[in-house]
């Protein structure tokens, strides 16, 4: 039996320390902050109640495995999963709507066909079989199975050319499978939204940033009743089932090396904890002060995903009266300058009116009776969390309103008679998510190409004895790849060199 220390507790470092504690470790997880979960947060006031993390699961296939593999109850016993149908209502910016059924190709297909023009349905199917393509060639290596040593293989981009006549070179970003593949301004506008969602900026993502809409078209879209929030509480009962000690409100300054190999944590309080290995799933500044990592600053931790520096901004609208009747779980409203949102991305600053992503989940358990609880997100820079001046939130509270004041007028298009309904909002900005998980970015699931940019650091680090897990590491950001990455870490310390991925 091994002890073992995770640093942080958000749904990665859970996720392998429950699998890691049914494998007979003693595990122990430090989280500096005074609860669990990580960036799958909430936000109460009044008898409201908001996800200002995560809203929304996909490939709940991740989760399921988790809670077989480390107890007999199944995911469904521990938290009430709703496959959310219609997937998405999208708004575009000439006033046109589409409403997508969950995980139904044809339906797909169809439904754009009828709302966007004959041929629009099949353009949107036969990209989709491209992405199935790219998604069956990078799935198993890029996913299920440890970074290798050597990562130039991912440097190319398994998006596949289209066969023939003007456009046998293959499209390099997903800006451009949108304007040369989809020729229709609301379907590229629909494909960038995806990669938006995940932080990405459609002017620079790799073409093979397609798997992020074939995922959930494939796969569904799934909502856990009484918010995301639920999911961290189930998985948090898990560890404690399985005897996870959780120490709360103790931040690791350190990790004590010993004739290079991590032999336990140094606390901020001075105390220390002896372990035979460390999963870090959340930054430890002094690794990077002394050099002992190589990833660059404490900014950069542990990720390469140098080409990623966005974040999250969410609006929290508290409602009066109840949603009305068909009301879609999640409506997308596209920017009416979509270039001119990517510019302003690339150069870390506000745009003026950006695309937003609205949830109404229908949920008794958020919101007092007769009343609604919506939120309102938009991918932004992220900024460098300090309030240096070109940090686009370091001004007074001015400009995080003002943007939040463009967003819920956007929001608009979703939510019928949002303005009279209004009865208080609050706004959360990066900074925000800076003080709560030690960054102020969100960080993306891990894509080929873009000369290997987008890949998030490997789970087993340089140190002998160090293992990294969780969003920032691989394979990258959001619920189902957190949680592949626990399992991808217990894997190796269990199995250690031999362990080959996920079964």
């Amino acid at each position: 039996m091994a002890r073992i220390v995770v640093i942080g507790a958000g749904m990665g470092a859970m996720a392998a320390a429950a699998r890691l504690a049914v494998a007979g470790h003693r595990v122990t997880v430090y989280e500096r902050a005074d609860r669990y979960g990580g960036a799958v947060r909430r936000f109460e006031r009044d008898g409201f109640a908001f996800d200002t993390g995560p809203g929304l699961l996909h490939l709940p296939a991740v989760w399921r495995d988790f809670f077989v593999k480390t107890g007999k109850e199944p995911l469904e016993k521990c938290v009430e999963l709703v496959q959310v149908d219609p997937a998405s209502r999208h708004v575009f910016a000439d006033g046109t709507a589409v409403t997508l059924p969950n995980a139904s190709r044809a339906g797909v297909v169809s439904a754009l066909d009828e709302a966007l023009g004959a041929g629009a349905g099949e353009r949107w199917g036969d990209f989709l079989g491209r992405a199935r393509d790219a998604w069956d060639r990078s799935r198993r290596p890029l996913l299920e199975e440890p970074l290798p040593a050597d990562t130039s293989p991912f440097a190319r981009d398994p998006y596949p050319a289209l066969r023939g006549g003007l456009l046998r070179r293959p499209s390099r970003t997903l800006a451009e499978v949108g304007r040369r593949e989809l020729r229709d301004p609301r379907l590229a506008a629909l494909l960038e939204s995806h990669a938006l969602a995940y932080g990405f900026d459609p002017a620079t993502a790799p073409a093979s940033a397609a798997v992020l809409p074939y995922m959930e078209q494939t796969f569904g879209s799934w909502y856990v009743r009484g918010g995301m929030r639920a999911l961290a509480d189930a998985v948090h009962e898990r560890c404690l089932a399985r005897k996870v000690e959780f120490v709360l409100g103790a931040e690791v300054t350190d990790v004590r090396i010993e004739d290079g190999r991590a032999v336990g944590v140094v606390l901020a309080d001075g105390r220390t904890a002896e372990a035979d290995h460390v999963v870090a799933g959340a930054p430890v500044p002094a690794l990077y002060r002394d050099q002992v990592l190589p990833w660059g600053s404490q900014d950069e931790w542990p990720h390469h995903q140098s080409a990623l520096r966005t974040g999250r901004i969410t609006v929290c609208l508290a409602l009066r009266g109840p949603r009305e009747e068909g009301a879609a779980h999640r409506t997308v409203v596209h920017s009416p300058d979509r270039s001119g949102e990517s510019a302003a991305l690339a150069a870390g600053r506000l745009c003026e009116r950006p695309t937003v992503v609205v949830l109404r989940p229908d949920d008794e358990r958020l919101r007092p009776a007769g009343h609604e609880a919506v939120t309102v997100t938009a991918t932004v820079p992220a900024g460098a969390g300090d309030r240096s001046s070109d940090d686009p939130w370091a001004g007074d509270a001015t400009v995080a309103q003002a943007f939040a004041d463009r967003m819920t007028s956007a929001a608009e298009a979703a939510v019928p008679g949002l303005r009279e309904r209004l009865l208080w909002r609050e706004v959360r900005t990066p900074e925000d998510t800076c003080r709560e998980t030690g960054s102020p970015r969100v960080p993306g699931p891990a894509l080929a190409g873009a000369g290997g940019a987008l890949l998030p650091a490997a789970n087993v680090s340089p140190v002998p004895g160090v293992y990294f897990a969780g969003g920032w590491s691989h394979p990258g950001g959001g619920l189902a790849h957190s949680g592949m990455s626990g399992a991808l870490v217990a894997g190796l310390i269990v199995e250690g060199a031999d362990f080959r991925g996920s079964q």
